[in-house]
């Protein structure tokens, strides 16, 4: 009788030979490695409905991160774990990956694999091989491996592998049916143990032997990782490996054997296994790839030639970022205007509600502080949504990861590399997050600069700012043009900062690091839509939220406590309102600041919405709005900008986004930078230097610009 390999669907059972198992409560621990542009993220993500943002560059996952998938009977716990191109420990992924496997020991490894770029992807699955792992290798990418006409001997590959091997499409979740029927399979029944499918020639392989020989009395190490395992990371000198506490005998043959082998060969041990395994992969690979060579210059890379070109890639670079900034505007003003309209129309309405002339603690809260305040921020939300849908397109595109590359040149003659630049990035969007992102920065010197310098990414709290002043003060021909030059006066100070550190602080050599570009792909509507909304919703849950509870505190603070009636008496309109605010406590603090803030340009409204801006940087929109707001009680026809530009020169419109881009980041922010650094010190220092950097720029252009246009 011909076995069964099926997987029931009516009843908690599953068939495999001639035997049933109850599997009512079976749980799967599947741990997800690959390489950093594998798609990884994106199978974890399919797979478990978890809404983990997906970058095209290395590193977008740094930590653990769990999810579960219920198919057929079984509950699938996934593990997805950080992107590695190998599992030597010499990086926080590579340690965070290998610990995990190691330590947890997961029923079923699944490595995703990009199989447009086989020999590079399968170096870590060798290694996971010689680990003795369950392992299941998921083809990804095989749509695009079909157009190149490439095939691959799959049943072949797997011999040579040890392992199942499942043809799939992440980002399309084709394919994610048969790589769980695999797991299980392999969860059921899995294959023999074989760590020795590569062999490293006679040299090694006999001084592998005899550091082996030797383990034998270590049985906890040896149980745990295997005798050959731990002898072959010991010949590569893995430093996790060797402060395991090994015998003095074992540490002097390592010694020993390391010597040899470096005299035998002219190069380190560790570059002759690496050698070795590739040689392996390139043999596997010619035995079992058939069909059209994958031609070097594909379209990915004939793009590659001009946009990562010496002499035209930076200003490919910024001539993007100025017509995404441009496309911003442009089609977000029209919307735009439709929300201002309808928040006018609102408070308009509500204000009709009460009897002319009439003052109320009610309405004024409403329109003064709810309206004025949180509607003055979701105005801007159809321009921040086209920005962040450009830039979710950059990313899945590839562009991004080009980005860190070509800034890597730059970045290297500051004392960082290209893998900083990519939690740079990751500020545009906002900085607490990219700040948790230098975690893949492995030299501290290189991390803290990294961390202090990044709040100088215009992030997208920072964006309605730039929105509400821009158009304010600025022709509709400049928008684009005054925005682009908001993020790149950010990054050219973030830049010589990072020079000045690491010239005085942080001292020290800079680690050398390869980066992958992953080829160019036309993005998904669905993954760009996602990516944009999530960003989006962000946003808007932070008006309706902690920025509604700040709008409503600062419209007390501008409101309390009231000038005596008499003082009021015969005043206009404007004057009264101007005399109500500055006798607010919030006035009161704004006339004590003017003073210091007098030669920025600013005045007592400015430096009042500077404080709530500490809180979050949009607050400072909100608290513009509810100033200017109030004592409006039959509703002015004027929108938040136009009174704007009645009160301030575009020189100061120009200064106030400057300061608000250098100065001290929000509250969060700093929270972050203390837990990520370890020391309420290197947080203050940011909060402090920051905050005296945008001070003295601030005042350098307003005071040689206002000389210029005198």
């Amino acid at each position: 009788m011909q076995k069964q390999n099926t997987i029931t669907t009516d009843r908690d059972a599953v068939v495999f030979g001639d035997s049933v198992r109850d599997v009512s409560k079976k749980t799967i621990t599947v741990a997800v490695a690959g390489n950093p542009n594998s798609g990884k993220t994106t199978v974890f993500n399919a797979l478990t409905g978890a809404r983990q943002h997906v970058g095209n560059y290395p590193g977008v996952t740094v930590d653990k991160v769990e999810g579960i998938c219920k198919y057929k009977g079984y509950e699938i716990e996934l593990v997805d774990l950080p992107g590695t191109y190998s599992l030597t420990a010499f990086s926080i992924e590579e340690v965070v990956a290998r610990n995990f496997i190691v330590d947890e020991n997961p029923d079923v490894v699944v490595d995703i694999v990009d199989s447009s770029n086989l020999e590079r992807n399968l170096y870590l699955a060798t290694q996971l091989v010689e680990m003795n792992v369950p392992l299941v290798l998921a083809f990804n990418m095989t749509d695009i491996v079909e157009r190149r006409g490439i095939v691959f001997d799959n049943a072949m590959l797997s011999k040579f592998f040890n392992a199942s091997i499942v043809p799939i499409v992440g980002k399309k979740a084709k394919g994610l049916d048969k790589l769980l029927d695999a797991v299980i399979e392999t969860a059921e029944n899995p294959r023999p143990k074989d760590d020795h499918i590569v062999h490293y020639g006679d040299e090694v392989e006999e001084e592998l032997t005899k550091i082996q020989n030797l383990l034998t009395g270590e049985h906890y190490l040896v149980e745990k990782y295997g005798s050959r395992w731990l002898a072959l990371k010991l010949l590569e000198q893995d430093k996790d490996i060797l402060d395991k506490g090994h015998k003095p005998e074992v540490i002097d043959a390592v010694a020993k054997s390391v010597r040899h082998l470096t005299k035998i060969t002219g190069e380190d041990p560790e570059i002759t296994v690496a050698s070795q395994r590739y040689g392996f992969i390139s043999g596997a690979c010619e035995e079992t790839v058939r069909g059209s060579v994958e031609l070097r210059h594909s379209r990915s890379d004939l793009v590659d030639k001009v946009v990562l070109n010496r002499v035209l890639a930076i200003p490919i670079f910024a001539g993007l970022m100025y017509g995404v900034f441009k496309l911003t505007f442009t089609i977000g003003e029209p919307f735009m205007g439709i929300i201002e309209g309808f928040f006018g129309w609102l408070s308009t309405a509500i204000t009709g509600l009460w009897p002319a002339g009439s003052e109320s603690a009610l309405k004024s809260l409403i329109v003064d502080g709810v309206i004025g305040g949180v509607g003055g921020v979701i105005v801007f939300v159809p321009n921040i949504m086209l920005l962040f849908l450009a830039i979710a397109i950059l990313e899945d595109s590839g562009y991004m990861a080009r980005a860190a590359f070509i800034m890597d040149r730059v970045m290297h003659k500051i004392g960082l590399h290209g893998k900083s630049f990519i939690p740079m990035l990751i500020g545009f969007g906002c900085s607490v997050p990219a700040i948790m992102g230098t975690r893949v920065l492995e030299n501290r010197r290189s991390r803290l600069t990294t961390i202090l310098v990044i709040p100088l990414m215009s992030c997208g709290a920072r964006l309605p700012i730039y929105i509400l002043l821009i158009p304010a003060f600025f022709a509709a021909k400049w928008h684009g043009l005054v925005m682009w030059s908001m993020y790149m006066i950010g990054i050219i100070l973030a830049i010589v900062c990072a020079k000045l550190l690491r010239n005085t602080l942080f001292k020290g050599e800079t680690l050398p690091f390869v980066m992958e570009l992953p080829p160019f792909r036309v993005p998904t509507l669905r993954g760009v839509l996602t990516h944009m909304w999530q960003r989006s919703w962000m946003y808007l849950k932070k008006a309706g939220t902690i920025l509604l509870g700040i709008s409503i505190i600062l419209w007390a603070a501008t409101s309390y406590p009231k000038p005596a009636e008499e003082k009021l008496a015969g005043l206009s309109a404007e004057q009264a309102q101007t005399v109500q605010l500055r006798h607010s406590l919030a006035g009161r603090v704004g006339s004590v600041m003017e003073i210091a803030v007098k030669p920025l340009g600013f005045d007592y409204r400015i430096g009042t919405a500077l404080i709530g801006a500490l809180a979050a940087k949009e607050v400072f929109v909100a608290q513009m709005g509810i100033v200017y707001s109030l004592g409006d009680s039959e509703g002015s026809s004027q929108t938040l900008r136009e009174k704007l530009a009645n009160n301030y020169s575009p020189l100061q419109g120009f200064c106030i986004m400057l300061f608000c881009l250098i100065s001290a980041p929000c509250m969060a922010t700093l929270a972050i930078c203390k837990r990520e650094t370890g020391s309420w010190r290197w947080a203050l220092f940011q909060f402090c230097g920051l905050t005296v950097l945008a001070y003295i720029v601030t005042l350098v252009v307003y005071q040689i610009g206002s000389l210029i246009i005198a």
